[in-house]
C-alpha cells in the first residue's frame, strides 16, 4: 500500500471520526469501504471469516485463527492470494493504523466478484477485508452472575452438508436460531443436532461441569472447533482439571453442577439456567470461576505482540 495513500485515508478518518478498514490491500474510512454487489461473499456467503481479539497490543492466538481460517478456504477451494505471514502482518497494521490496543478483528475472504450464477470459476479474484473495532457482547452482569439460555427448535446444520467445522459467511443456520432465542426473550439459544444431542450455541461452544469433570460435545456432532473451546481445553490440562469430549443431551445439561460457553467475543461466560432448570446451585461455579481467571491470564500471554 502507498504511503501517500494511507496518509490520506488515515487523514480522512480522523476527520470523520471513522475507523479504517483493510480490502485488498488498500485502507478506508469505514464510509467508503465497499464491495462489489457481485460479489459472490454477499449474494451467496461464499466465503470464510475469523473473528480475532487483540488484548493490550496482543493478538491472542492469532496463529490459530489463521490456521482455521485457511483450512476452511481449502475446503471451499477458496484461494486465499496472501500467506499466512502476510495476512498476519495486514491484521497487524489494520490495528496499528486505527490506533487500537484492545479490539475485536473480523478478516473476511470471498470468493470475489463474479456474475448472478452460482460458478465460483467467474470469479477471478478472490475479496480480503480486514475490520478491527470494539465489540461488547454481553453486559458484564452476566458474567458475574452467569445467564440464561434456551434450547431452540433450529438444528444445527448436518456435517454432511455445510460443514460447521468451515467457518463460512453463511451464517444463516445460526441467525434462524438467534431468533428465535431473541423472539422468546433470551440473548443466547442452545442448538442440538438432527439427533437431538446438544452441539453449541449460535455463536458460542458449550461446556459442563459434572463430579469435576470438564466435558464438551465433540466436534464430529456439529460442533465448530472454537479457538476460544481449544484454550478452555489447554488450560484445563494445565489446572488439573480433567476434560473429555463427551456426547450430551439435554438431560446432562439439566443436572450439570455448572455450564458456561466460551467464544472470541464471548470470551467465557457463566450459564445459570437451562430451559428453565437451575444449573448447580444457580450461581458461577468454582470450576468456571477459575477457568475464567486462568483465560484472562493467558491472553496476556499466548499471542503476537505489536506497538500502536
Amino acid at each position: 500500500m502507498k504511503s501517500d495513500t494511507l496518509h490520506k485515508s488515515k487523514k480522512e478518518a480522523e476527520t470523520l471520526k471513522q475507523p479504517l478498514v483493510f480490502i485488498d490491500g488498500k485502507f478506508y474510512p469505514k464510509s467508503e469501504a465497499k464491495v462489489s454487489v457481485f460479489d459472490h461473499g454477499l449474494l451467496y456467503g461464499d466465503g470464510v471469516f475469523e473473528g480475532i481479539r487483540s488484548y493490550n497490543c496482543l493478538v491472542f492466538k492469532l496463529k490459530e485463527h489463521l490456521v482455521r481460517l485457511y483450512e476452511s478456504a481449502h475446503t471451499l477451494l477458496l484461494n486465499i492470494p496472501l500467506t499466512k505471514e502476510a495476512s498476519a502482518k495486514a491484521i497487524i497494521e489494520t490495528l496499528r493504523v486505527n490506533h487500537l490496543r484492545d479490539s475485536y478483528v473480523r478478516v473476511i475472504v470471498t470468493r470475489g466478484t463474479g456474475d448472478l450464477g452460482l460458478d465460483p470459476r467467474k470469479c477471478k479474484k478472490p475479496t480480503i477485508i480486514i475490520i478491527a473495532d470494539k465489540i461488547v457482547l454481553y453486559p458484564e452482569s452476566l458474567y458475574k452472575n452467569g445467564m440464561d439460555i434456551i434450547t431452540v427448535p433450529t438444528v444445527r446444520n448436518l456435517p454432511e452438508a455445510v460443514n460447521p467445522s468451515i467457518k463460512s459467511l453463511n451464517y444463516l443456520n445460526n441467525i434462524l436460531a438467534k431468533i428465535e432465542a431473541v423472539n422468546s426473550g433470551y440473548q443466547e439459544a442452545l442448538m442440538l443436532n438432527a439427533d437431538g444431542y446438544v452441539v453449541e450455541c449460535t455463536g458460542d461452544n458449550i461446556f459442563i461441569v459434572k463430579n469435576g469433570i470438564l466435558q464438551t460435545p465433540p466436534t464430529y456432532l456439529g460442533a465448530l472447533k472454537g479457538i476460544t473451546r481449544q484454550a478452555i481445553m489447554d488450560l484445563a490440562v494445565r489446572n488439573d482439571i480433567p476434560r473429555q469430549e463427551q456426547v450430551l443431551t439435554r438431560h446432562d445439561l439439566f443436572n450439570a453442577d455448572e455450564a458456561f460457553l466460551t467464544g472470541t467475543a464471548a470470551e467465557v461466560i457463566p450459564v445459570v439456567k437451562i430451559d428453565g432448570r437451575v444449573i448447580g446451585d444457580g450461581k458461577p461455579g468454582k470450576m468456571t470461576q477459575k477457568l475464567m481467571s486462568a483465560f484472562r491470564d493467558s491472553t496476556k500471554k499466548d499471542g503476537v505482540k505489536y506497538t500502536v
